[in-house]
């Protein structure tokens, strides 16, 4: 059975990427973006095909789009490209690329056989709403600065294409990822949780809102999208994007309080003194050549919030942003970003805004290594033993000797990770681990169980050796955090795989579950017969 063909633009850019990891599996794609597939760090698949072309460039693009059309053409096309910044400046590249360049992208794909156009907005097109009120889906893109307006232009533009293809309209909220990557988010938390003079500095009340959506549920609204896109009517618009908003005195709050291990209370600058002061704070940016993020346009949104209500979206795809991806629920493992690669953490983050001690981990890498065998009985122990019947149904299949493997083989990687201080060790594994729970008919929720009971048998045994004295607060760090980690990862690839298995019947893996699932409700069936009297 021959893949979906699907052409992505703006390939190269945050969404894009996470896009295309998700989809590369399931899809025939095809990808234009400015960048290189290698410099933008875009996934390499023999299902990707990448151009690298600029869609404000028709004669660039031309022959890309009737290559597409020899080969068959596309069922879908999810336009991403786009210019946006937060200077406030009127850039020309809004209007060479979110006007020109969406027009040659929709005349050049008449001839692709699309049964849907896909066109990328955000929640920040529209206007805020008054106090009290929600932008829904029918909201007008009615926003005042550059960008509201040329996506304004570009659903206009959409309508006069309806005789060769239905379209799509899609409103994100605030994308994130838990390297953070949003700018105005990443300054924010830079500013404070630093020593700076304004570190504590919130304008007006605090109220200032908006939503967040973190990535990974935006490429889960994708799967849905594209599974039932034949069942939306043409035109329709969605919002990508949690109800309600989150305010910055709510991000200041558990920022500071995670950090500081404490609250930290902000100092409320009034409102009609904030832009006064981001005026001249951006011309002393300017006398110096450094002006600073905030600019002058922003004061007019102060205290103002984009609250989002988007329950037709919700009705329509069955989608909905899961709790444990809030962003505030997500700040701990940001900040925890932050803190252990802050290379990597301000790589990311410069690039998206476009321009520990090492004998303790040691320490504690020699403690498991002592200690493992007395974890790993232990363990067992509670995964087969009386509690475990209930609590871990399915590990009661596994044999004895695959127990002693998979338990050597986690705590080898454990310790790698600790003696490394590379979490991605683990949580490689725990994404393998799932992958193979899943076809085998496990709930995430014993595999995440499972791997919380290994937090608490280590740090207990850590904790009872003399040598762990003063190490408590790093046995956290590089034990339970990694764990964590590991356990977020096992219900990442849990939830995905359930989507696909949803929207895919064929897929192995799918196949092996329910057989394996059936199996294991004979067996049960099987043993409360002979029981029953």
């Amino acid at each position: 059975m021959s893949l979906p063909r699907l052409v992505v633009t703006g390939a190269s850019g945050f969404v894009g990427r996470h896009l295309l990891e998700e989809l590369k599996e399931d899809h025939r794609i095809v990808g234009l973006a400015r960048r290189s597939q290698a410099r933008s760090g875009a996934p390499v698949h023999p299902n990707i095909t990448w151009h690298q072309a600029d869609i404000g460039d028709r004669a660039a693009i031309a022959p890309i789009f009737a290559e597409i059309e020899r080969a068959g053409g596309a069922d879908q096309l999810i336009h991403l490209a786009a210019h946006y910044d937060f200077t406030g400046e009127d850039h020309p590249e809004y209007w060479r690329t979110n006007v020109d360049g969406l027009r040659h992208v929709l005349e050049l794909s008449k001839g692709l056989g699309l049964k849907r156009f896909v066109f990328s907005s955000s929640t920040a097109a529209c206007a805020f709403p008054a106090e009290g009120s929600a932008l829904t889906e029918e909201t007008p893109p009615d926003g005042d600065h550059l960008y509201a307006r040329t996506k304004a232009i570009g659903e206009r533009m959409l309508v006069e294409y309806e005789e060769h293809f239905p379209s799509t309209i899609l409103r994100f909220a605030a994308l994130f990822s838990d390297w953070c990557e949003y700018p105005p988010l990443f300054m924010f938390l830079e500013t404070w949780l630093s020593k700076a003079w304004n570190a504590r500095v919130l304008g007006g009340r605090g109220h200032s809102a908006i939503p967040y959506l973190h990535v990974d549920d935006l490429t889960l609204f994708f799967q849905e999208l594209l599974h039932h896109g034949g069942e939306l009517p043409p035109g329709v618009v969605l919002q990508a994007s949690p109800d309600g908003a989150t305010s910055h005195q709510e991000l200041f709050d558990e920022a500071t309080r995670i950090h500081f291990d404490g609250p930290r209370k902000a100092i409320h600058m009034p409102r009609p003194l904030c832009g006064p002061g981001m005026w001249a704070l951006d011309v002393a940016g300017r006398l110096v050549g450094r002006r600073p993020f905030e600019r002058p346009w922003m004061a007019r949104y102060i205290d103002k919030a984009m609250t989002i209500d988007a329950r037709r979206t919700r009705e329509l795809l069955g989608w909905e942003p899961r709790p444990r991806l809030h962003v505030l629920q997500r700040l701990p493992f940001l900040l925890e970003n932050r803190r252990t690669d802050a290379i990597e953490w301000m790589r990311a983050n410069r690039e998206a805004m476009k321009e520990g001690h090492v004998e303790t981990n040691l320490l504690i890498h020699r403690l498991l290594k002592k200690h493992a065998s007395e974890i790993a009985a232990e363990f067992t122990g509670v995964l087969m033993g009386p509690e475990g019947q209930e609590r871990f149904p399915s590990y009661q299949d596994v044999s004895d000797d695959d127990h002693r493997w998979n338990h050597t083989l986690i705590l080898r990687h454990l310790m790698n990770a600790v003696r490394t201080r590379e979490r991605g060790i683990l949580v490689s594994y725990c994404r393998d681990l799932a992958e193979r729970r899943f076809e085998q008919g496990f709930e995430a929720r014993e595999v995440c169980d499972a791997l919380r009971e290994l937090n608490r048998i280590a740090f207990k045994h850590l904790r009872r050796d003399p040598e762990s004295r003063g190490l408590r607060e790093d046995i956290k760090q590089h034990v339970t955090m990694t764990l964590t980690w590991g356990c977020d990862e096992a219900q990442q690839v849990f939830e995905h795989l359930e989507v696909r298995c949803r929207n895919s019947h064929l897929r192995p893996s799918c196949r092996k579950r329910r057989e394996a699932t059936a199996q294991r409700a004979a067996l049960v069936s099987a043993g409360e017969d002979e029981s029953a009297p």
